[in-house]
């Protein structure tokens, strides 16, 4: 090569290893960024029962700094609430009215505008989204002007069957309240599970992309139970899928629910199923079924709750269930006793044997859609041990005419509610996607309890 050439040549490589620099340089991520981490495909939170309040509680953190929160699980509240008294963070935003996020919670009769510039932050600024918390663990739900808000919210992934890594959401929707409606609660507000497009298992699966799926699994014991978002599996220790195992049935919408907010009626983020008869022993319990469905005013259906800690029945329900679960208990030589409130039923525990699943008392059949989905509840969540020697019925009577679960807030009344103790050590997936309800019924009949999720992190 001639040295004119072989100069030229030179130049030219020199030039294009210049070129690669400079873009090298003013590029670093080319070189310095790590693998970006796979968006998570489920998240965990433990939930516990508190020993005298019997709520369900919660923890997860907040704000910038993150800030840890205690709250109460209230599977069919409308979003995330917390008491704002003393809020401080450096990633706090209001919402303003007329977003779409705004809109998306409004009232039928009520314009979603805020008009409080008193002392902006928290819970008064100007053009803001209004929002309207609940605690049904209030005689009085005493309606409290608040505003939708967003924070950083984190929690901790899951592969199902380990707790992973943290993860958070920037602009996380939640409820920004005064500290006055936290009272009652064994927290600083309200984890709310409904299928409101602001609650927390919407909101989580369009954060992260991941299903619009969400379990609940609520010990019995004073130990951790686990509520999972997301799809399965979902493991118990030892090594059990509870997901791959679980009964189907609809989850019913009430198109009419009736609010001191919304007079009118808008359709409910609660969630209910459709019970078609009660079996006890096998055999069917003879009753009004009219009042298992849903009528036009919004009022009947079953409705399952965390809010209650005991199934609630309209008294002529009760009546008719309670009447055939004695008959059936007597077969079983159980001796019945003076009932202890809140229960009407109660028995000796003198001669009531012990199984897998709880005290040998009559089976009780909840049927669904069909003769062939049944959800059976066996003695370890139909009965309560009140004091020794005495086991009771845990089904209370609800009267007629009132609300069950949250006292006069709503004008349209469940007929059946179905509660917490009913709920323990059974897995139940919302699947709000499908509109579907999954459920195990007794995990205990598995060797396992809710209480057996592996909540220690994989090495």
């Amino acid at each position: 090569m001639a040295p004119s050439v072989l100069h030229q040549y030179q130049i030219s490589l020199l030039s294009s290893l210049l070129i690669l620099l400079l873009i090298l340089i003013s590029s670093p991520q080319l070189i310095l960024s790590k693998p970006q981490k796979p968006p998570p495909k489920a998240l965990i939170l433990q939930v516990s029962k508190h020993p005298s309040t019997l709520q369900y509680i919660t923890h997860l953190k907040q704000r910038s700094p993150l800030v840890p929160l205690q709250l109460v699980v209230d599977l069919n509240g409308d979003f995330l609430w917390v008491g704002c008294d003393n809020y401080t963070s450096s990633t706090f935003r209001v919402v303003r009215c007329h977003t779409p996020l705004c809109n998306s919670l409004v009232l039928s009769f009520d314009n979603g505008c805020g008009s409080c510039d008193t002392k902006k932050g928290p819970r008064c600024n100007p053009n803001s989204c209004i929002s309207y918390p609940l605690n049904p663990f209030l005689s009085d739900p005493n309606p409290n002007y608040s505003e939708l808000s967003q924070d950083v919210l984190s929690l901790q992934t899951t592969d199902g069957s380990n707790p992973g890594r943290y993860v958070s959401v920037r602009r996380f929707p939640f409820t920004c309240a005064s500290d006055y409606i936290t009272q009652n609660l064994t927290g600083s507000g309200i984890a709310g599970l409904g299928r409101s497009p602001v609650g927390m298992p919407l909101q989580l699966s369009s954060a992260f992309g991941f299903a619009k799926k969400f379990a609940i699994c609520l010990p019995s014991s004073s130990s951790n139970g686990v509520i999972f978002f997301g799809d399965g599996p979902y493991v118990m220790l030892p090594r059990n899928d509870i997901s791959k195992s679980l009964i189907y049935t609809p989850l019913l919408i009430n198109p009419l629910r009736r609010t001191f907010m919304n007079p009118n009626g808008e359709a409910s983020n609660e969630y209910f199923i459709g019970v078609k008869s009660i079996k006890i022993n096998d055999k069917v319990v003879t009753l009004n079924t009219t009042l298992l469905a849903i009528d036009k005013s919004g009022n009947g259906g079953t409705k399952i709750t965390t809010t209650v800690p005991y199934t609630v029945m309209h008294a002529e329900i009760y009546k008719a269930f309670t009447e055939a679960f004695v008959k059936a208990a007597v077969a079983m030589k159980l001796e019945r006793v003076a009932g202890v409130a809140p229960f009407g039923v109660c028995f000796s525990s003198k001669g009531v044997g012990s199984t897998r699943v709880g005290p040998a008392v009559p089976t009780i059949d909840l049927v669904l859609q069909s003769e062939k989905v049944v959800w059976r509840i066996f003695g370890a969540n139909s009965i309560v041990r009140v004091k020794e020697g005495v086991l009771c019925l845990g089904v209370v009577d609800g009267g007629v005419g009132r609300r069950f679960d949250t006292h006069e807030y709503y004008d349209t009344m469940a007929t059946i509610v179905i509660g917490g103790h009913q709920l323990e050590d059974n897995l139940l997936q919302f699947d709000l996607g499908a509109s579907k309800l999954g459920f195990s019924s007794s995990l205990l009949f598995r060797q396992t309890t809710c209480s057996n999720f592996n909540f220690t992190t994989k090495a």
